[in-house]
């Protein structure tokens, strides 16, 4: 398992086949929950929906797309966090991330997202990255605005979220104006 770490109680870890099992059993208790900011828990009913996200995911990877991990907090699989896009002609990536809600309020998407800026601008040499969160979505935008990134904009009809249309708020950061 390829696994990068974070500190003495987060890791991140390059998406794997024996994620999907653990994956579905937090979609299927959290469903509700997550459905709130994310379209496809509706759609995760089984272990073998997982194993394709995680096989394309895995692909993606390898031709330098995009890089999906598993948060694991105490060693326990907890969430997920991806460069859900890498354009390396624009020398950008959009991260996009989702923790279950026992997790809530312990810095892990915080922590998790500044270990992604670092690598997007240390290791991948790239010089933006990018979060698009709804807009109502508070605790993804005070994560944004935590690590200094800038609010650029709101797209408005952005995303069909099971019926409710919603806003993003897109969030930016140039490695030229930030710490990393």
């Amino acid at each position: 398992m390829f696994v990068l770490e974070v500190d003495s109680e987060l890791k991140l870890a390059l998406i794997e086949p024996s994620f999907a099992k653990q994956y579905l059993d937090i979609v299927s208790s959290q469903q509700t929950y997550l459905s709130r900011w994310l379209a496809w828990p509706p759609y995760a009913k089984t272990e073998d929906f997982f194993l394709r996200f995680i096989r394309k995911s895995l692909l993606d990877y390898a031709e330098g797309k995009s890089m999906t991990c598993g948060i694991l907090y105490q060693d326990n699989l907890v969430g997920n966090i991806s460069f859900n896009t890498i354009n390396h002609s624009l020398k950008m990536a959009e991260i996009g991330y989702w923790l279950s809600e026992v997790h809530q309020g312990k810095g892990i998407i915080t922590r998790s997202v500044t270990k992604f800026i670092d690598i997007a601008f240390t290791d991948f040499g790239l010089e933006k990255v990018q979060i698009a969160a709804g807009v109502e979505n508070q605790p993804s935008r005070s994560v944004c605005e935590r690590l200094g990134m800038k609010l650029e904009g709101t797209i408005s009809h952005r995303e069909n979220l099971n019926g409710r249309i919603i806003d993003h708020a897109v969030y930016g950061l140039l490695k030229a104006e930030s710490e990393y």
